[in-house]
């Protein structure tokens, strides 16, 4: 299938309204969310969710209920939010982003899970392959971590020629050895050095910034993380203090002040997700569900910020 590129122009900011988790009925079928960030930063990815599922007939508080886990940035608590809702014998596990999808694996064998993130299943030994995902699993894989050398080609467009660029990178993130690699292959290619700046954690925010700001980059290239999503504030106003072009995987970060984004509509994703949510719910196995991949992917641009940054985008 032909993959489709659309251009998206922000001048403003795009408030939703967030999911809540109705009262649960015993009869209804429940759908256990385990998620690695915070109900704010989650709201327009649930409500996709739960459009998804309303297209396969489940709305919620009617015939379907959730139970909904967040990390809220934290690894460590993963494993024992997985084992609530395997305690809590949910009929099936939503897992949104890597570290999710690997606990939800881990805790359970039987219970279906539907993941929707932006790696490599078959990389991660998640599932056997695409079309055949064997196992308790399937979902969603929108491949951001794929999109690293398209995204640094387009953020390079923009920046000055004779300075570096930077990349911020959490070190945690299971995905970071190949994200820093594939930058690195881009970078060479494009014929641009590329610092790179580590955080792990909020506070080393500064620090990382620090680093990049001493060595003069020109933009930064953000890599797909979760965690980067919760700090979005504080990561933004670093940006915009030093007044960085940046460019993000989740068009979230634009809508918030970020110059650009390229990649999958994140709504549709989920969207997506809860469709095999509700087929599952109606009997059909994760093994025999092929893992989906988006075929829409946006590059969206905030043109205050590009205003503001003195770019003109041509």
């Amino acid at each position: 299938m032909d993959r489709r590129a659309f251009i998206t122009l922000i001048g403003g900011s795009i408030i939703a309204a967030p999911l809540t988790a109705p009262a649960q009925q015993s009869t209804m079928p429940v759908v256990g969310v385990l998620n690695m960030q915070t109900p704010d930063s989650e709201t327009i990815q649930l409500r996709a969710l739960r459009q998804g599922l309303e297209e396969t007939g489940f709305v919620e508080g009617q015939n379907v209920a959730f139970e909904l886990r967040f990390a809220e940035g934290r690894n460590d608590l993963l494993r024992t939010l997985a084992a609530e809702l395997v305690r809590r014998r949910v009929s099936l596990i939503v897992a949104n982003t890597t570290p999710p999808a690997i606990a939800a694996k881990a805790a359970t064998s039987s219970i279906p899970i539907v993941f929707a993130f932006g790696a490599d299943p078959v990389e991660l030994g998640l599932v056997a392959s695409f079309n055949r995902p064997r196992g308790n699993i399937t979902g969603v894989a929108f491949l951001v971590n794929k999109l690293v050398a398209k995204r640094l080609e387009l953020l390079a467009e923009v920046a000055p020629k004779t300075r570096p660029l930077g990349m911020l990178v959490d070190p945690n993130n299971p995905n970071a050895v190949s994200d820093l690699k594939d930058a690195q292959a881009a970078a060479v290619a494009l014929g641009r050095r590329l610092v790179i700046a580590k955080a792990g954690t909020q506070n080393d925010l500064d620090a990382a910034f620090a680093t990049l700001v001493e060595s003069r980059v020109a933009a930064l290239f953000v890599a797909p993380n979760a965690n980067f999503r919760i700090w979005r504030d504080r990561l933004l106003a670093l940006v915009a203090q030093h007044k960085l072009p940046s460019s993000y995987s989740n068009a979230d970060f634009v809508r918030a002040g970020g110059l650009m984004s390229y990649g999958p509509n994140q709504a549709d994703v989920y969207r997506l997700a809860g469709l095999y949510v509700g087929r599952i719910l109606k009997g059909e196995k994760p093994a025999e569900l092929p893992v989906m991949q988006p075929t829409k992917f946006d590059l969206v641009l905030n043109l205050k910020t590009a205003q503001a940054l003195g770019l003109t985008i041509a």
